[in-house]
């Protein structure tokens, strides 16, 4: 005779609990080669990004946290991954006060204005991107060499500059390196403007100019199959994204090679590798049904190609995911699938 009665349920069973904590702190495991790949390439001004991008947004979110009267969230790791992710999108010299607006911004408005964790429509590390890019449009196009002589003695000038003081001349700095070859511009500049490809190695390990998160395609790749094997990443998204992005390139690159990139190169430069694992990815901003994420990862490749290719930017990663965010409910929406028995309205197919 049993000393309490047996509970039975119907299927599906819940078999592993995995809490937000676990989920955001391997994804931080996950970030952390990129960030040290990115510090090896650009030195100790790409770490006090990190560090201070990282520590304003833990700052920001415990004073919201306090002013609305809700349960700090800093310890669930997730306002740790926003501060690391919006230092790999900026440029490894940017200003390390402007770097704290954005960290500010992240998190107030692309976080705490929603509600917090979980309600967030976009992706915060990308709401403070395209706001200090609106803001400061010189200094986050403004480039440094990978792997410059004493990087790892000094600073990029242009980090410690004063608010609304103007730094020393990256052009300058570079000069006094004897850094040869280095023009100022990302291979996705020199490919659009110029129609100056970069050799493939470089781009695979991220010895370029750009973004702080534009490194190692590999590492990059690997980490990512460490989310996706511990399924803490839907890897479908970042699928959908890369394919869309080499399916809406390739006719443009066979009907002008010379004009066009080759949808190798479109896969390979940027930050599409990062957006398409660690940021397309992110579960509040995706929709979660089958056809809805890969829709949504298409939308991302597609929109990413067509502003490269067509825009006044060189980059359209940020913005094709900050679009896909938005639409993210109405995917969702129209690809919801049909519950089981239920019939369809008249009218519809």
């Amino acid at each position: 005779m049993l000393s309490k009665p047996v509970e039975l349920h119907t299927s599906p069973h819940l078999k592993k609990m995995i809490t937000v904590d676990q989920i955001m702190r391997n994804v931080v495991y996950a970030l952390l080669p990129v960030c040290a790949w990115s510090v090896y390439q650009f030195g100790i001004s790409a770490l006090a990004l990190m560090l201070v991008t990282t520590v304003t947004c833990l700052l920001t979110e415990a004073l919201f946290c306090h002013l609305s009267d809700k349960s700090n969230t800093v310890t669930d790791f997730s306002v740790v991954i926003t501060g690391l992710l919006l230092a790999l999108t900026l440029p490894p010299g940017f200003p390390l006060w402007m770097g704290a607006v954005a960290g500010f911004i992240a998190i107030a408005l692309g976080k705490s204005l929603f509600g917090g964790l979980g309600y967030n429509v976009m992706n915060p590390a990308l709401v403070g991107r395209a706001f200090v890019q609106a803001a400061f449009p010189v200094a986050i196009t403004t480039w440094t060499p990978a792997l410059a002589p004493g990087r790892f003695l000094e600073f990029i000038p242009s980090s410690l500059a004063m608010p609304f003081m103007r730094p020393v001349d990256t052009a300058d700095w570079v000069k006094e390196r004897a850094i040869d070859g280095f023009t100022g511009a990302t291979p996705l500049a020199l490919q659009k403007f110029e129609q100056i490809s970069t050799d493939s190695m470089d781009l695979l390990l991220g010895y370029v100019a750009g973004s702080a998160g534009e490194t190692s395609v590999v590492i990059i790749l690997l980490c990512g199959t460490y989310l996706a094997v511990r399924k803490m990443m839907d890897w479908r998204i970042s699928a959908g994204v890369l394919i869309a992005a080499a399916l809406t390139t390739l006719p443009f690159y066979l009907l002008d090679p010379e004009h066009y990139p080759s949808p190798q190169f479109m896969l390979l430069s940027g930050g599409l590798m990062l957006g398409a694992v660690f940021m397309a990815t992110d579960m509040v901003g995706s929709p979660m049904t089958v056809k809805g994420v890969w829709l949504y990862g298409a939308v991302i490749g597609f929109l990413t190609v067509i502003i490269r290719l067509f825009g006044g930017l060189t980059e359209g990663v940020m913005y094709a995911i900050l679009v896909a965010n938005a639409m993210s409910p109405m995917i969702a929406s129209v690809t919801q699938p049909r519950i089981y028995g239920q019939r369809k309205k008249k009218g519809k197919s």
